[in-house]
C-alpha cells in the first residue's frame, strides 16, 4: 500500500474570490464540488494524475495569523518571463512579501488573503513541472520529513541533507514536494496543508493505520463525520488522507 500526493488544501474567507486568483494565476480551470469549496485543475485534466498537485479551497471563518508552513513555488522560463509574471500577480491583486529572505533571486509575494508564495528564477529543474514548481513545507528536521513521507508515499525520493528533503512522483512529472529546514516553531494549524489519497481498491482503515505505525498521529478538528481521516506527520503537519481512487 502507499499514497501519493494529489491535492493542496488551504483555507479561505472567500473560496471563490481566492480560487478566482489562482486560477488566473496558474491558468487552470475552476469548479466547485459544494458551498464553500473551490477546486482548481488544469484545463482537461482527468483527476488523479501526478502530472498536478490540484488545489481545493475551502471557506473558513478563522483569520490567518502566523506565516503558513506549506507554500507553493511557481516556475519560471526565464528572467522575462519571471518578471512578467510578478507583474501579472500584481495585477491580479497579489502583493510583495517580506518574511526576511533577505537579497535572494526569487520574489516572495501574498496572494489577495495573505498567503505566502514564492515565484523562482528560471531554473533547469523546474522545466517539465508545469506552473507548481513545488510544494514547500517548513520543518526542524527535513531528514526525518523525508523517512516519515518517503515510506508514506510511493514518491521518489531525490535528496535529502541537514536543510532540505526533496521527493517527486516517481513517474517523473507533476511539481516536487520539499521539506526545508526553518527555524520558525509550528504554532497553530496550518491553513495549508497537504491531502494525500491511496490507490483504488487499497483499504482506507489499514492505510491510516500503517500511517500511524510510521509515526503520523491522529488528530480531531472538528471535521465531525467526514469519509477522509485528519492525520499529522511527526512534526505536527495536519493532513488528509483521501478514499481511495
Amino acid at each position: 500500500m502507499a499514497t501519493r500526493l494529489v491535492q493542496i488544501n488551504m483555507k479561505a474567507r472567500d473560496d471563490s474570490a481566492l480560487g478566482g486568483f489562482w486560477a488566473e494565476a496558474l491558468g487552470w480551470g475552476v469548479s466547485s464540488e459544494g458551498p464553500g469549496v473551490t477546486n482548481l485543475e488544469p484545463e482537461g485534466f482527468v483527476y488523479p494524475d501526478p502530472v498536478a498537485v490540484c488545489l481545493d479551497l475551502i471557506v473558513s471563518p478563522e483569520p490567518k495569523t502566523v506565516k503558513n508552513r506549506v507554500h507553493v513555488n511557481l516556475a519560471t522560463s526565464s528572467a522575462a518571463h519571471q518578471a512578467e509574471v510578478v507583474t501579472r500577480l500584481k495585477d491580479l491583486g497579489a502583493t510583495t512579501a517580506d518574511i526576511g529572505q533577505g537579497d535572494v533571486p526569487w520574489t516572495v509575494m501574498a496572494d489577495p488573503e495573505g498567503n505566502e508564495f514564492c515565484v523562482l528564477d528560471p531554473r533547469p529543474l523546474y522545466r517539465d513541472t508545469g506552473p507548481i514548481a513545488a510544494v514547500v513545507v517548513d520543518c526542524a528536521d527535513p531528514r526525518a520529513m523525508a523517512r516519515f513521507w518517503g515510506e508514506a508515499m510511493d514518491w521518489a525520493l531525490h535528496e535529502v541533507t541537514d536543510h532540505r528533503a526533496v521527493l517527486r512522483s516517481a513517474k517523473g512529472v507533476g511539481p516536487y514536494l520539499q521539506f526545508l529546514r526553518t527555524p520558525d516553531v509550528k504554532t497553530v494549524w496550518n491553513r495549508v496543508h497537504l491531502d494525500v489519497r491511496p490507490y483504488s481498491g487499497d483499504d482506507l482503515e489499514a492505510e491510516a493505520a500503517r500511517l500511524r505505525a510510521l509515526g503520523a498521529t491522529a488528530i480531531d478538528l472538528g471535521q465531525n463525520d467526514v469519509p477522509w481521516t485528519v492525520l499529522a506527520d511527526p512534526e505536527g503537519n495536519e493532513f488528509c488522507l483521501l478514499t481511495p481512487s
